[in-house]
């Protein structure tokens, strides 16, 4: 089975700020889980899927990242799209995009980690006829992550950022498929969230839509998840 895109863009362009007590030399997504870097948990992601070019956006001490991993990752290219200032996330994929080809294209943020179907996705994606698609799962804690609502088609009603009083329901696991035009949409050399920005747009368009998974999630954000990122692996 061939995957329905053979592009990924992932986030690895952060600060990092909560987790820098427990990592502070290196990008958020290099820390080390289990002996090697978390990133390549995501690459090793890709290649089970049949993906064939990654675009790494990388920003602070972004230099790291190509020193690490290189030009290749078994059978997946590498390529890095480097920001002189902070773009946010939706500022990094604009800028990244010329190094894409194709008209739907899968992201990730590099700081967390969702075992689902990659392949499924974009068939979801493609199905949906929408500008994105994000996969989403049950949590009981919405609060690090963008809590979302969706309706008895897939479409997301609700899109909110941080939450700030915990609830249990559907987050954002930061895996999403994006057609080309509309990352276009964003301006260039901008710092955009997609978050806080683009995810709330296109739901007011009613072109922003949710698979839900049932899969294994972890992120690295603070130092608590951080460690238990060791054990997850």
């Amino acid at each position: 089975m061939q995957s329905m895109t053979s592009e990924a863009m992932i986030l690895a362009g952060g600060l990092g700020s909560r987790l820098r007590a427990a990592v502070a030399d290196r990008p958020k997504p290099m820390a080390a889980v289990a002996g090697r870097p978390f990133i390549t948990y995501l690459l090793e992601q890709l290649v089970r899927h049949g993906f064939q070019r990654a675009v790494i956006c990388v920003g602070h001490m972004g230099e790291y990242v190509p020193q690490v991993l290189g030009d290749n990752f078994g059978t997946l290219r590498l390529i890095y799209s480097f920001e002189e200032t902070p773009l946010g996330t939706g500022g990094a994929l604009r800028h990244a995009l010329n190094l894409v080809n194709e008209n739907d294209v899968l992201a990730m943020n590099g700081d967390s980690f969702c075992d689902l179907d990659l392949l499924a996705l974009g068939q979801v994606h493609r199905a949906n006829g929408g500008a994105a698609t994000l996969a989403v799962l049950e949590q009981s804690d919405r609060r690090r992550s963008g809590a979302v609502t969706v309706d008895a088609n897939g479409r997301i009603v609700g899109f909110e950022s941080r939450p700030a009083v915990p609830a249990p329901g559907l987050i954002n696991a930061g895996v999403y498929m994006i057609r080309r035009d509309a990352l276009e949409t964003i301006p260039q050399n901008t710092k955009i969230s997609l978050e806080e920005n683009v995810f709330p747009a296109l739901l007011s368009r009613g072109t922003l839509f949710a698979w839900q998974v049932n899969a294994r999630f972890i992120d690295i954000g603070t130092p608590e998840s951080y460690d238990d990122a060791q054990k997850f692996f």
